[in-house]
């Protein structure tokens, strides 16, 4: 398995010869500024939730590569009104079987909404497995409880946390999110966007070393392999 992080919270998985793309946000990104959004190619696009900086160029690239969209319910049916058919609705709780393994939508603690401001169904994460590897990618969530049952259900190689804090978890709670679902290797999102979400990196790396935990904070291009 391979990760490629493009900036904000989008990021690509490469897993037994698929990729997919997540949250894609690339035009007016000044993290994401290096990458040429014609150059991503996508088999499946999973959206955690409908908020400008996880959809902000979502319609475009479903349009593009003519990936799959995975998401919930009212954001496919959105995306149909914009002229996207190929999607796949899920609600939290669901599991799929697809070409490249299973993928699980999982609760996230967050709003959704969708750019025009109409509801956008439970904000979610997903779990991604199949027989060689195992991601959690949460999206933007606060800590919760049931992440403790995440751990129980699933071996987790790789997990994709947000920990820039004030819209998400921070840094501490991520810390403890890591714990409760068994993982030490970490990605962080969501963070050094913009003012409300930077954070000190070397206090945020030390933080996570502190507790055995390797936290992998990505440059825009940046891959990590599994």
């Amino acid at each position: 398995m391979k990760v490629t992080y493009f900036g904000h919270a989008c990021f690509l998985i490469e897993l037994s010869g698929f990729k997919l793309l997540f949250d894609p946000f690339i035009r007016g990104n000044d993290s994401a500024k290096l990458i040429d959004i014609d150059s991503i190619e996508a088999d499946y696009i999973l959206v955690s939730h409908g908020h400008d900086d996880h959809t902000a160029d979502l319609v475009y690239l479903s349009k593009k590569t003519g990936a799959l969209v995975i998401a919930s319910w009212e954001i496919t049916q959105w995306l149909i009104e914009q002229g996207v058919n190929n999607v796949h609705p899920m609600n939290t709780g669901g599991k799929r079987v697809l070409e490249f393994g299973e993928v699980t939508m999982t609760f996230a603690s967050h709003s959704n909404s969708l750019p025009n401001g109409r509801y956008g169904g439970l904000a979610a994460g997903f779990i991604i497995k199949n027989d060689l590897a195992t991601a959690y990618y949460s999206g933007d969530t606060g800590l919760f409880g049931d992440m403790r049952l995440i751990g129980e259900q699933y071996q987790i190689d790789v997990a994709l946390l947000p920990i820039g804090g004030n819209f998400t978890m921070d840094v501490s709670d991520a810390v403890i999110a890591s714990k409760w679902i068994h993982c030490n290797k970490i990605i962080g999102l969501h963070f050094d966007t913009f003012g409300y979400i930077v954070i000190d990196q070397n206090d945020a790396i030390k933080k996570f070393a502190d507790q055995g935990l390797q936290l992998n904070l990505l440059k825009s291009g940046e891959g990590f392999t599994v």
